[in-house]
């Protein structure tokens, strides 16, 4: 079978290839900033964005976080907060990333995850496969985060080609959204199933 070398299929991580963060694990780091889960998930998410499009750091951002809980930012409690957030999205889909990789006998198959640049360090390191693919883009280390444009555009450049040359497929619709009006074609992710079709589907009309 012969590779269409122009045709992209751009994965997203989370909620596609990996799955969402780990159950319970903003209790646990709730119980160690010891806050309720409810004041932690807020503070959690409301300093997350430049967290993930690389313009905090690990220390600056879990100080954010503990500063608007009132509590003390000290370097034990970033570190010991910030490696159990890591661990919390470390799983995969085993069955998804045997799809994946399989595609390559068909098309070029890219990344684009929106991922902080400590956790994209960790995911490497533990997820050989991701050498396999084509191109990788860590939002934390390119800069942008989906679903603003620059992120796709980033991947458009990267892998010299065009926008109408990837299929952009996420679990967010409103990333979908996003990569369409840059001109990518999108597919909302909700099961490997579904994706196979749709890939089937769009590879031949490349």
């Amino acid at each position: 079978m012969s590779t269409d070398r122009r045709s992209i299929v751009l994965f997203d991580l989370f909620g596609v290839i990996a799955r969402h963060q780990r159950p319970g694990a903003l209790e646990k780091m709730a119980a160690r900033a010891r806050v309720s889960p409810d004041a932690f998930a807020t503070a959690y998410w409301a300093h997350r964005p430049p967290y993930d499009a690389g313009r905090h750091t690990a220390s600056a951002y879990w100080t954010e976080v503990l500063h608007a809980l009132s509590r003390p930012a000290d370097a034990d409690t970033i570190e010991e907060l910030r490696l159990t957030d890591i661990d919390s999205w470390s799983r995969i889909d085993e069955n998804m990333v045997t799809y994946v990789l399989g595609l390559r006998e068909r098309a070029r198959v890219a990344l684009l995850s929106n991922i902080p640049a400590d956790h994209a360090d960790a995911f490497l390191a533990a997820q050989p496969w991701l050498n396999d693919l084509d191109h990788v883009a860590f939002s934390g280390r390119i800069g942008a985060a989906k679903p603003d444009p620059a992120a796709f555009q980033c991947c458009v450049v990267a892998m010299q080609s065009a926008p109408a040359d990837f299929l952009f497929v996420d679990d967010r619709e409103e990333n979908v959204r996003a990569a369409q009006a840059v001109g990518l074609h999108g597919h909302v992710f909700r099961g490997q199933g579904e994706l196979a079709e749709v890939v089937d589907t769009w590879l031949p009309t490349r």
